[in-house]
């Protein structure tokens, strides 16, 4: 398929495109626009369109502002931030890796802030806010242990993972352990959050990841560039300008920041990192990684996820839904690549 090349003015900046992912990412933006409103005008008070656009604009009587503005609103906006977040995280991963299979899920970094906040919950007794700083230090403190363990003459992908799938299974049993010694109300407390969910976020959480996405997203995209190079191998990659080790540590780094800071706002959501870059990568049949039809794949998984939750499982926490759609995902993936193998670089 042909590619076109978009560049600003002065010519400092350029983009390539293929018109089937344009396509893609505008028809997965329409999709998430139209999840969004209808999460926005279902539940056990329903809404028309109108009265959630007047109530955004201020013109909504008391009750109506109550539940588009501090029920509905902040949840879909988290439910899409953390969509995004984990799906950019994950596709970053897999490309580093070449491995479809190289996610946050299995590499340690989201058990690692699940040990942070358990340790938060059941420890120190801490509160919302806590238990997500607690996550995130968990996860950028796994992620630097990770990476210091697998660095030898640079992090390879290879010994990423390896190193990676060691350390996820000790934080799973680390994790069991604190559940299993815990007090009954701090290990019902410390389940619930390890299912992972968007019941009763609110605006204290939809901030610090716009604010984190804010910050990590554009470097994301800028290196992430890079990423189709890197694939090639390091002395291809080296031989055609990519400093490779730099490149490497900032995509890292930025996919550990998107993972830990989406854990820290909704709890571990099982497999989205691992199922949302492959089914945009299958979309818009890109030979790269696709950031951007991955963080809007993620965004509708998440968002339709959390719409079937609300109308048919009342109560029960989005990750349950997630779980089980991934699960199915990650069967057929295994079964569509027996027999494939790719050699690791």
């Amino acid at each position: 398929m042909s590619t076109r090349v978009l560049r600003t003015l002065g010519g400092g900046l350029s983009l390539r495109v293929t018109p089937r992912a344009a396509i893609v990412v505008a028809l997965l933006a329409i999709a998430v626009f139209f999840v969004g409103a209808v999460s926005m005008t279902t539940g056990d008070y329903p809404l028309s369109v109108g009265e959630v656009i007047q109530t955004l604009f201020g013109f909504g009587d008391r009750s109506t502002e109550f539940i588009v503005t501090t029920l509905r609103l902040p949840r879909l906006l988290t439910a899409l931030l953390v969509g995004g977040a984990l799906a950019v995280s994950g596709a970053i991963l897999q490309s580093l890796s070449g491995n479809p299979l190289g996610s946050p899920d299995f590499i340690g970094f989201t058990e690692g802030a699940a040990a942070g906040a358990l340790l938060t919950i059941i420890v120190v007794h801490g509160g919302m806010l806590q238990v997500s700083f607690g996550a995130l230090v968990g996860g950028v403190t796994t992620a630097a242990l990770i990476a210091l363990l697998a660095f030898k003459r640079g992090v390879h992908a290879f010994r990423l993972i390896l190193v990676g799938i060691g350390v996820n299974a000790m934080l799973i049993a680390f994790n069991s352990y604190l559940i299993t010694r815990a007090a009954q109300q701090d290990g019902l407390a410390a389940q619930a959050w390890l299912v992972g969910g968007l019941n009763g976020r609110g605006w204290e959480h939809v901030v610090p990841v716009a604010i984190a996405i804010a910050v990590l997203l554009p470097p994301g995209f800028v290196y992430g560039r890079r990423l189709s190079l890197l694939e090639m191998g390091d002395d291809s990659a080296k031989g055609l300008g990519v400093p490779v080790e730099r490149s490497r540590l900032v995509l890292l780094g930025v996919s550990v920041g998107l993972c830990s800071i989406a854990t820290a706002a909704a709890g571990p959501i099982a497999f989205l990192a691992l199922a949302a870059p492959q089914l945009a990568k299958r979309l818009t049949r890109s030979s790269g990684p696709g950031l951007a039809a991955s963080a809007l794949m993620g965004m509708l998984l998440l968002v339709t996820s959390d719409l079937i939750t609300q109308q048919l499982f009342a109560g029960l926490p989005v990750g349950l839904v997630t779980g089980a759609i991934g699960g199915l995902y990650l069967a057929w993936l295994l079964v569509s690549r027996r027999g494939v193998s790719r050699p690791a670089r």
